[in-house]
Formats: structure tokens, sequence, C-alpha cells
């Protein structure tokens, strides 16, 4: 049977860079799309070294861990050797379980698989198994969805509400820190972006803002008049409509951030995809917070340091 070694070579790239992507969400590790796609391709190249070394020592045990243990640190880097094995055990839980859904597959579908003598795979097609095709395409993004979607329902319910924590916010390129209270009654999301809301009060807010174009912000939220919004700020301005306690529809202004940083947990995490309601008042008399966090953001953070 002849061999296209290109197809098997990208089907198995597609696979690994899915795999990592996988793991990156589970982890919720930061890692760049570059870096993603460049452990892959590292991955990739197990498939030309076994097929023309056969008896190299990447073929035996300690060859394919120390080999995963190289594709963990070009994805990732290297933090600390707990966080490398975290991300080394999470790569091999993901590869087993979608190597499971693959061979349940082919038994399912009666699809003619064998096991080499060099421990490869081989199936009845030089392009690469049609299944793992299939997979690759319609399994594995459900997949991942599901999986994903209930390890964010994990850490949802894993929150804790009872501390405050410490929030950095950039807008506009300036960076203010701050403390926050993630608010479990704090469900409001922009309707047209999905976006949650982080509501911040006047104290913390106003220190990216003038005097003036405070007082200009003000009276075009209190007119409803986004012409009188200022210039500066246009780009950076959303209103965001949403239905109050009592039933009524309402709306508000939300500025648009570059992230949000919080020390939870003793780790640093940034969410980018959000949105800074703005309350032109203070949150507490005290002053003891000035954020109300909305619990999607710690779902939707990444781990940036342990």
């Amino acid at each position: 049977m002849t061999i296209y070694l290109d197809a098997v070579w990208v089907l198995n790239f597609l696979l690994d860079f899915m795999l990592l992507m996988l793991t990156q969400a589970l982890g919720r590790e930061y890692t760049s799309k570059r870096r993603l796609v460049f452990g892959a391709f590292i991955a990739s190249l197990i498939v030309p070294i076994t097929l023309y070394f056969p008896n190299t020592y990447i073929s035996t045990v300690f060859g394919k861990i120390l080999y995963s243990i190289l594709i963990i640190l070009v994805t990732f880097r290297f933090i600390s050797v707990k966080q490398m094995i975290k991300q080394f055990l999470l790569f091999y839980f993901v590869s087993f379980a979608v190597g499971g859904a693959l061979f349940g597959a082919h038994f399912l579908l009666q699809h003619p698989i064998s096991l080499s003598t060099n421990g490869l795979l081989t199936f009845s097609s030089g392009y690469g198994d049609p299944v793992s095709w299939l997979f690759m395409i319609i399994g594995f993004p459900i997949a991942y969805l599901f999986t994903k979607g209930r390890m964010d329902k994990h850490v949802i319910e894993k929150i804790r509400y009872d501390q405050i924590y410490n929030v950095t916010i950039t807008i506009n390129k300036k960076s203010c820190s701050t403390t926050g209270f993630i608010d479990s009654g704090n469900q409001l999301t922009d309707p047209l972006t999905k976006k949650p809301v982080v509501i911040c009060d006047e104290t913390f807010l106003k220190q990216w803002f003038d005097q003036n174009e405070w007082d200009q912000l003000k009276r075009a939220y209190e007119e409803l008049n986004v012409e009188s919004i200022p210039i500066n700020w246009e780009k950076y301005i959303q209103v965001v409509p949403f239905h109050g306690v009592e039933g009524k529809s309402n709306f508000l202004f939300a500025l648009k951030p570059e992230k949000l940083s919080i020390t939870y947990e003793e780790q640093q995490i940034v969410a980018t995809k959000l949105l800074i309601g703005i309350q032109f008042s203070n949150l507490t008399d005290d002053k003891r917070y000035h954020c109300l966090l909305h619990p999607e953001i710690i779902k939707l953070a990444t781990i940036h340091s342990a």
C-alpha cells in the first residue's frame, strides 16, 4: 500500500493542535497561538521520525515521555516543575480520552485497524485513517465544547464569594488597581456581544478621566445623549441595556478595557472579553471595594503566572 506521508502528517498535526488546545482550555493556561502551532508541529514530527527511524529511542516508553515533556515546554514554556507536571498529566489525560473515543468510533463503525510491529496503528487508506479525519472535523469540536463547558461549570461552582480580591484594569493603555468583590448576583451581560459586565464605581474610574471629561460623561448618561460623550472616549464607551430587579428596562454606560487582572488563589489570571459598567456613585459607604466582579470572568480568564 502506498502511504501519502504529507496527508498523514497533516492529519496528525491537526489532531495534536486540537489536543494542545484542549489541554490549554482545561488547564486555563495562557499561551500564544504561535506556541500552540509550534508545539503541534513538534508533536507531529513523530510521524516521519517513527517512519524513517523505527528503532529510534523516541519509540521507547522513556523516549515518548521525554518527547512529551519537550512538547509541553515548547507549547507552554517552563514556569515551575509543579506546573509542568500538571500540564504533562493533563496532556496525557486528554490524549487518552480522545484516543479512547477514536478507538470506540473504529469499533462502532467496524473500520479495519491493526497494530504494526513498530507500534503504529495502520489503516486501509494511505491518506490516513478516514475515521480520524471525520472525528477531527466533527467529533473533536463537539468533545472540546462539551468538556470545556463542564470544566467551566466546575470552576464557577468553586468560586469563593466571601473574599476581596486585588484587581487591575487596563483602559486606554492606562492601568489602575483597586479591590473587587465577586458578586454571585451579578449576572449582567451585554446582550449583543455576550460579554460579562463588571461594575466599577466613580471613585475608581475617575482616575482615567479629568474632571471635565467625567462631568460630560455623567451628563451624557443622565440625558441619554451619546453625542455628549467626550470625543476622546467615544470608541471606548458602549451602551448596555438591562432589566432591573423591578423588571423595568434600563441601561448603563460601559467601558471597553484591554484587560482585567485578578490575584485569585495565589495566581494571576487575566480576562480580556468583558466590559466595565460605570456606576456614577460609590458601591459601598465604607469604600471597602470598588468593583463588583462577574463570576463569568473567572471562567473566561487565563492563568498567566503561578
